[in-house]
């Protein structure tokens, strides 16, 4: 198995370099040469295996330059019960008749960024040292709130590798905040930009691609790769999610072996809901793959329309890992899409950093529909929804998973459609307590630890260990910069 660029075809690499260099050095995205199939019977299989056995077998299929005790020993470095609170890894909670929510934050950080980021520093120091290299690996991020957290939390003094972790000042909640910058180990380096996370994201991905930048660290014994999911060993550990569920679905006998299931994703850099196409097209029976976003709805209108316009207001919204207007992911999924046609994604993605908008083909448009809807609710809504989920179901869930219900409440009225269907749940609610508490009515002081012990008290979930911790944790790193000045902060850290 190789892996091309979105932007040039013709580039030909193996899953290690992939995932080492993080982006192609033509700024496009690295994508698979092609899509290993899953038989319903290996599926059917699957539903006696462990989470990580389950990801043992995927990962075989897409990381083919690797060993299996290469693949073994990342799986079974990050899929157990020292980093996950839970047995299951990814737990499946029947919410009512017919739908599940997938529970993808029982991981250190309380996101589902930790699914992959548990396990991406095992991949990223294996695929080094395959590839041969004796440099630092220097990981940048920009986060809009979670990946940041679970970036440095995976990545804490993993030898060999320095992180830097970039987050709009007013763009992340308090919790994230706290999470952030209270970061320990000693490769650790956070900071707040003025701007908001599509300025944080295009500012990295700009100095990713810069030759004279890459040079200068090639001079000092380093090189750049990611933790986004612009990088492939980011991406590809959220694939197994979804096959895993469809396995433990039928194990449940919730679904007979081959009955399709509905997919409802939060998103808002269309990583995670690209994983569950991939797994669709891997031979995992989705009908419909249901996009979920907030105000900043960017991509609830490209999939309706079939144009991508981020010309629009930016909301800072209470769902904050959401509040993005250049989706990166989306480009992978155009890729393929076009039949593989690099010189049209260069022009509209071209289109995109130019005027901000592009349009896509008939032909990409029906694909699209083929496979996704999409809806969008705003603050109110959401919040209602928290309420309404609460009442009825005594079940507490975030700012993010309220948005993936209403919408999908919005598409089965609109549809009628009775499919199984599983809603992803992307983050604990007590990374969001203040919202939260004011959905369902509760009262808490301004102090954010104040808020998650009411919260405890209402909703009767136990608070997480590692949030619990925070609260006697100084805070280390206090920095905020303007846009422009990134690249510079990134060389007096590393003391370049």
């Amino acid at each position: 198995m190789f892996y091309k660029s979105t932007r040039n075809s013709e580039v030909n690499v193996t899953s290690a370099q992939a995932i080492a260099q993080g982006i192609s050095e033509d700024g496009g995205l690295f994508v698979p040469s092609e899509l290993p199939k899953i038989t319903l019977d290996e599926l059917r299989q699957m539903g006696d295996l462990s989470y990580a056995d389950r990801a043992l077998f995927v990962f075989s299929k897409y990381l083919t330059d690797f060993t299996g005790a290469e693949i073994k020993y990342c799986v079974d470095g990050a899929y157990n019960t020292k980093n996950f609170e839970t047995d299951n890894i990814a737990e499946l909670a029947p919410l009512f008749d017919g739908t599940y929510m997938l529970e993808l934050w029982h991981g250190p950080t309380c996101a589902f960024k930790d699914m992959a980021l548990q396990i991406l520093p095992y991949l990223l120091t294996t695929s080094v040292k395959k590839i041969g290299t004796d440099k630092k690996v220097v990981i940048l991020v920009a986060t809009s709130g979670d990946t940041g957290k679970a970036a440095l939390e995976g990545f804490k003094d993993v030898e060999g590798t320095s992180i830097l972790v970039f987050y709009p000042e007013d763009g992340v909640s308090a919790m994230q905040k706290k999470q952030m910058t209270t970061q320990d180990g000693a490769n650790v380096g956070v900071c707040a930009i003025k701007g908001n996370f599509d300025d944080a994201q295009n500012g990295v991905k700009k100095i990713f691609t810069d030759p004279e930048t890459a040079k200068e660290l090639a001079d000092n014994g380093l090189m750049f790769s990611s933790a986004n999911s612009i990088n492939w060993g980011r991406l590809a550990p959220q694939i197994i999610y979804y096959v895993s569920t469809y396995a433990e679905l039928i194990k449940k006998q919730a679904i007979d072996v081959g009955e399709p299931i509905n997919i409802v994703v939060p998103t808002g850099n269309f990583g995670n809901i690209l994983a569950g196409y991939y797994a669709k097209q891997m031979g995992v029976p989705v009908n419909k793959l249901i996009c979920a976003s907030n105000a900043n709805n960017v991509l609830t209108d490209f999939i309706n329309t079939g144009v991508y316009d981020r010309n629009r207001a930016f909301h800072t919204t209470i769902s904050p890992s959401m509040d993005i207007l250049i989706s990166s992911n989306l480009e992978r999924l155009l890729y393929h899409l076009c039949g593989e046609n690099d010189a049209q994604i260069r022009e509209w993605f071209g289109a995109l950093a130019k005027d901000g908008r592009y349009e896509v083909s008939e032909e990409v448009k029906k694909a699209l529909s083929e496979s996704f809807c999409a809806g969008f609710c705003d603050d109110e809504q959401t919040k209602a929804t928290i309420k309404e989920i609460y009442d009825k179901y005594s079940y507490t869930c975030d700012t993010h998973t309220a948005v993936a219900v209403k919408v999908y409440e919005d598409y089965k009225k609109a549809t009628g459609d009775d499919t199984v269907t599983v809603i992803a749940s992307t983050a604990s609610p007590y990374k969001f307590s203040g919202s939260v508490l004011s959905a369902i009515g509760a009262e808490a002081g301004e102090d954010e630890f104040e808020k998650v012990d009411k919260l405890a008290e209402v909703s009767k979930l136990p608070i997480p260990k590692s949030l619990a911790e925070l609260k006697d944790k100084d805070i280390r790193f206090k920095e905020t910069i303007d846009k422009a000045d990134m690249k510079q902060f990134i060389f007096k850290t590393l003391g370049i």
